[in-house]
């Protein structure tokens, strides 16, 4: 539950990066270096919270799930009738 937080914490945190990387774009009209420091941090973000998910699958703290992408199974469910 923990490894949870800690994943949806760090996609908000993306989120808000890339958000305020937009507004500061718009204020600022292109001049500055706001927007690229904003996206620098969404890029740094984005890399700590991969190898994150990978040290915690390494852990065992998070499984892939056996059910694939969300849809699949009624997917092929309906093909083999």
């Amino acid at each position: 539950m923990l490894s949870k937080l800690i994943i949806i914490a760090f996609l908000i945190a993306i989120l808000w990066t890339l958000l305020s990387s937009f507004y500061y774009l718009v204020k600022d009209k292109g001049e500055g270096t706001r927007t690229v420091r904003r996206l620098t941090w969404r890029v740094g973000l984005s890399l700590f919270l991969f190898i994150l998910l990978y040290v915690f699958f390494r852990l065992g703290w998070v499984e892939p799930s056996s059910r694939g992408p969300i849809g699949l199974e009624s997917q092929q469910q309906t093909t083999q009738e």
